[in-house]
């Protein structure tokens, strides 16, 4: 039977998040909540809730269910855990008044959003404002979640990337899409804050992984999965050389909950593992060495489904986060691998 995640890690968040209680009794509204990180939402919140919790947490997640996949789009409901198919690039009306509004929707894979650019765009500024409104009516604190991906291709002094960075990105590149969708939902934050007293946080996540993937994600490490499940070699695209940090879905959730109950307002943070940068290549002889199996990979051109200009080198400064909201990164990245591919082994069919 397929798992869409691990009860270990649920339960390893849950304990990590120190100050749960502050959201007893709230009611949270988030969008994208049949996705990745969404599904870890409902079963974090479901658990606090048993564990924890006489007065419950109210969760309304919204999502339109076109990339959740069969397993995210069967999710656990209850009383206090409700779903509205809708699509964000329209406005919302509820009877609920959140005390968060939670946007996480968003087209996150490269594949994806260099196939459905325009409402790749649509999601990260219509679906921005749409929320941000609803925030600003009942008075709600909201969360938007952007990406590292607005820090472009930084230079070397640049490296590792704190918030303060303003970014090297193309306007006009094939990616660009997602990074300025985002940026302009940064800027729309910034205007609900300054302009209609809008509470807002900005997380920038960078690069998390872990079981719950789908296996047509097309990014890196689901990639990977797949290959090593059908027995084909790895595919590199590139030269190769490109480095990445990796975040494992335990630190990034616990993270991205620091930020929505104690991040100061009007601020952004970056959320990932600065350590380990790795290339490509020395991340397959990793996974090689972790896994004790014989991989062979392959360095190609990037495929036409896959946009080419991708940054250099992708690193956090996580000081910002460390100082104000306490978070510590615990998961290295060889425990992390360890079990994101024994959960492909058993989860993945190798259709890549």
């Amino acid at each position: 039977m397929k798992r869409f995640l691990l009860e270990s890690d649920v339960n390893e968040i849950v304990e990590r998040i120190e100050t749960k209680d502050k959201l007893e009794g709230k009611t949270i509204l988030m969008t994208g909540a049949r996705g990745f990180l969404g599904r870890y939402f409902i079963d974090v919140i479901k658990k606090i809730n048993s564990n924890y919790f006489k007065n419950p947490i109210k969760f309304i997640g919204i999502d339109n269910l076109i990339t959740s996949g069969v397993l995210g789009s069967s999710v656990y409901e209850d009383d206090n855990i409700t779903f509205i198919e809708h699509d964000v690039i329209k406005a919302l009306e509820i009877n609920d008044k959140p005390d968060y509004v939670i946007h996480a929707a968003g087209i996150a894979s490269p594949h994806y959003y260099r196939t459905y650019p325009l409402e790749t765009l649509d999601v990260a500024i219509n679906g921005t404002r749409h929320m941000l409104d609803l925030a600003k009516k009942n008075n709600s604190k909201f969360i938007f979640f952007s990406s590292s991906e607005i820090y472009g291709d930084p230079d070397k002094e640049n490296i590792p990337t704190s918030e303060k960075y303003r970014g090297n990105v193309s306007t006009l590149g094939p990616r660009s899409c997602y990074d300025e969708g985002k940026r302009v939902g940064e800027t729309l934050c910034h205007i609900y804050q300054t302009n209609f007293g809008v509470d807002t946080n900005i997380i920038r996540p960078f690069n998390f992984y872990g079981p719950g993937m789908q296996e047509k994600d097309f990014r890196v490490l689901p990639n990977f999965g797949s290959r090593i499940k059908a027995g084909l070699p790895l595919k590199i695209y590139g030269h190769g050389n490109q480095t990445r940090t990796f975040c494992y879905i335990t630190d990034a959730i616990v993270g991205l909950f620091k930020v929505i109950i104690d991040g100061h307002g009007g601020e952004s943070y970056n959320i990932g593992n600065p350590v380990p940068e790795i290339s490509m290549i020395e991340l397959v002889k990793k996974i090689k060495k972790i896994l004790g199996e014989q991989i062979q990979y392959q360095i190609i051109d990037y495929p036409d489904t896959y946009p080419s200009d991708e940054p250099n080198r992708r690193c956090p400064n996580i000081q910002k986060a460390i100082e104000e909201i306490d978070y510590n990164p615990r998961v290295n990245i060889d425990e992390g691998l360890k079990r994101f591919f024994q959960w492909t082994d058993e989860n993945y069919e190798g259709l890549q």
